[in-house]
């Protein structure tokens, strides 16, 4: 099994983008596994803080040792860790990266913390088992729900977005393996009109600066063309949690409809499944540049 640095690295030479799914249940996990394996291709499970909390960390590793076994290259972020503790505790759980959010910190305190998070993080890595920490530079808000505006506070205007020399300043005084900028992403998907345009320009000049590997964070709602202008422009890693959970949803609520009188469980979730898989195998394909 190749190492996570070495998947990440390996896509951004070849120009292309690993997926990252954030899952809550069984059945969800299960049907990223299963497109990963019919595409042969890795991928990366997210579980937040709440989503962890759910399935157990213990629950999550054991079934991604079990899908290693049938070789799906299958990999597990903490996503969006805000505590020391709980980033130690991803550490100790067997994760294969830890995302410490300071966004929201001025950058100084945000410098400050991820470091401290960053050495919690070594402690627990050696030659054995590399442990990717990720640090985040912008705030682009907290959801991962439809939303009536942009969140408030949010680095979407190009005098706001995540500066190259910040950028640089952050990742070489923390000493992080990636980093998440602020290039027009938000969390969560716009209601009524398109979430905004990512700045590729932006991507391209962040990357040369901050000399590790790029995620783009909240891309649920993000075009196409934007995608592909993206990893083009240095994005390796691209988080997918909001159409995830709407596919989800709508796949439970149509279940629901047509079968007011079923009670087992796999059936009603039959559906949410397969349009679980079906977004997952489309931002695969493209994340990859399969046609």
């Amino acid at each position: 099994m190749r190492t996570f640095t070495d998947v990440v690295r390996e896509a951004e030479k070849g120009k292309t983008a690993i997926a990252h799914f954030n899952v809550a249940t069984l059945e969800q996990m299960n049907a990223v596994a299963r497109i990963a394996k019919k595409m042969n291709l890795p991928v990366v499970v997210g579980v937040s803080e709440g989503e962890h909390e759910f399935m157990g960390f213990s629950r999550i590793i054991a079934l991604r040792d079990a899908y290693r076994r049938e070789r799906i290259e299958m990999y597990v972020n903490a996503d969006h860790t805000r505590s020391f503790e709980k980033v130690d505790e991803a550490a100790r759980a067997g994760c294969d990266s830890v995302i410490f959010d300071a966004a929201h910190l001025p950058l100084e305190e945000n410098i400050a913390k991820t470091k401290i998070a960053v050495d919690i993080v070594r402690k627990r890595s050696g030659w054995f088992r590399k442990i990717i920490v990720e640090g985040e530079l912008g705030y682009i808000g907290t959801s991962s729900k439809l939303l009536d505006a942009i969140p408030e506070g949010a680095a979407v205007d190009s005098d706001n977005l995540t500066s190259p020399e910040d950028a640089g300043r952050f990742v070489r005084e923390t000493g992080v393996d990636m980093l998440a900028p602020a290039v027009g992403n938000i969390h969560g998907m716009l209601k009524n009109v398109p979430n905004p345009r990512l700045d590729t320009g932006r991507i391209a000049e962040i990357r040369k600066a901050a000399g590790v590997p790029i995620v783009l964070h909240g891309g649920s709602g993000i075009s196409d063309a934007d995608f592909t202008a993206a990893i083009a422009a240095g994005i390796s890693l691209i988080h997918i949690s909001t159409e995830l959970r709407l596919a989800w949803k709508r796949g439970l609520e149509e279940s629901l409809g047509e079968n007011p009188g079923e009670t087992a469980p796999y059936k009603l979730l039959a559906k949410s499944v397969l349009y679980l898989e079906d977004v997952t195998e489309r931002r695969m394909k493209l994340f990859s540049g399969i046609q």
